[in-house]
């Protein structure tokens, strides 16, 4: 049940044994079907999730009702309204199963405890932090300079196969594009590696 989650941990940080069952004892697995929302906005935040398998989507709606997709969370991907979670404050996101998803879950007191007695797994959530940090950064630059057909692409290395598992309208919505012109860089972007 934790294999993925400890070799993602592997990935980052070096924890003893004793670490790792401090981290793994404080963790519950939940499932959530596709089509049905983790997490709603107006919410307290009690946890974060680990997704073992499954692909999910954190959204939220602007005042006139329109969904902008902030984040896909697929395989060895933590996920959450990390915001709500650490501050503490009613969630301002949704996160919807786009396939099943079979998720662990740690709550913040549990989390709180962990980062006492293995202090290690503070250095490891620094490191997502600051990745996604630098990713989110990358994100807004792409957006701000970069064409619809290398955003794209970028968006195809940080998540491998997604464009087999998400709708094309759910991609250009994170992208920030029409569905028409994601359609036209795709079969462009095809086209070319068939040449």
């Amino acid at each position: 049940m934790f294999d993925s989650l400890i070799t993602h941990i592997s990935h980052y940080i070096s924890p003893s044994s004793e670490a790792l069952t401090t981290l793994t004892s404080r963790l519950t697995e939940i499932t959530v079907a596709k089509g049905r929302c983790l997490l709603q906005p107006g919410t307290y935040i009690k946890h974060e999730y680990f997704v073992i398998k499954g692909c999910l989507k954190a959204y939220y709606l602007d005042d006139k009702g329109h969904r902008h997709i902030i984040q896909f969370a697929i395989e060895n991907w933590w996920v959450g309204d990390f915001d709500a979670f650490y501050n503490q404050v009613p969630s301002s996101l949704y996160i919807e199963a786009i396939e099943d998803a079979h998720l662990l879950a740690i709550n913040y007191d549990d989390l709180e405890k962990v980062f006492d007695q293995a202090p290690v797994f503070e250095r490891y959530f620094r490191k997502l932090v600051t990745g996604s940090f630098i990713s989110l950064r990358k994100r807004l630059m792409f957006a701000m300079g970069k064409s619809t057909a290398d955003h794209y692409q970028e968006f195809c290395k940080k998540y491998p196969n997604i464009e087999d598992r998400v709708p094309n309208y759910d991609i250009a919505n994170y992208l920030g594009v029409s569905p028409e012109s994601l359609s036209r860089v795709r079969r462009k972007l095809k086209t070319l590696k068939v040449s």
